[in-house]
């Protein structure tokens, strides 16, 4: 079988190609600084790809409270695909809350402390949505969203980029150490790496997509 890519294996692969970092007693900067490269290139593929496997369904979150307009997002939040609310969880017991620009909602909605049933939310911050109107009962949510995967670590030595995109993960780390090492000659050379990774990933996931699609129309 082939072998797994974890964040020890990154690291060794790190240490490979970059020849340094080989201890904490031979070359301790670069040794510590490995973990950040890996971790920087995952929030780098999180801001440059939409892929399946980022999406997350999260039942009840923080739910909507009574009285209470602005909600906060879920811990790795990157981006909303829906959310729902209502008395239950069934799909005929949830309502959609729509989204809307934060200036529509505060123009719609301009006192918070009125109440009524909800219908629409904005992004009021990266942390926190805006939720109109302010509810007027306590609520059960599900949300659909794009998640920045559990960073990894040794205490968490996989996820789904390094199950699922390793190339992206590795040369994108690469690509981060080269600048921190004043290594510029091969910045082009990782960034080609990088891009021609992630392009083979968008288009798998294009293809998933228009493949659900067909089969949502067939007869």
């Amino acid at each position: 079988m082939p072998e797994t890519t974890t964040f020890n294996s990154l690291r060794t692969d790190m240490k490979t190609y970059l020849e340094r970092g080989g201890s904490a007693t031979s070359d301790p900067e670069v040794f510590a600084q490995i973990p950040r490269l890996i971790n920087a290139s995952e929030r780098n593929i999180s801001d440059r790809l939409k892929l399946l496997g980022q999406i997350e369904v999260l039942r009840d979150l923080s739910g909507l409270v009574i009285n209470q307009a602005i909600i906060t997002k879920p811990d790795r939040w990157r981006q909303t695909v829906s959310l729902k609310f209502g008395t239950g969880t069934g799909a005929n017991t949830l309502n959609p809350l729509f989204p809307r620009s934060l200036e529509y909602c505060q123009m719609y909605w301009p006192d918070q402390t009125a109440v009524g049933v909800p219908e629409f939310y904005a992004d009021y911050d990266y942390q926190h949505y805006l939720i109109v109107p302010t509810p007027q009962a306590t609520y059960p949510m599900l949300g659909v969203f794009y998640m920045q995967p559990q960073l990894l670590d040794e205490q968490n030595e996989t996820n789904f980029y390094a199950i699922y995109t390793p190339n992206a993960l590795l040369y994108g780390a690469l690509l981060e150490a080269a600048p921190y090492l004043k290594n510029d000659e091969r910045i082009p050379v990782w960034e080609k790496k990088f891009n021609e990774a992630l392009g083979l990933l968008n288009g798998q996931d294009l293809q998933r997509i228009l493949d659900r699609a067909v089969e949502r129309t067939k007869p």
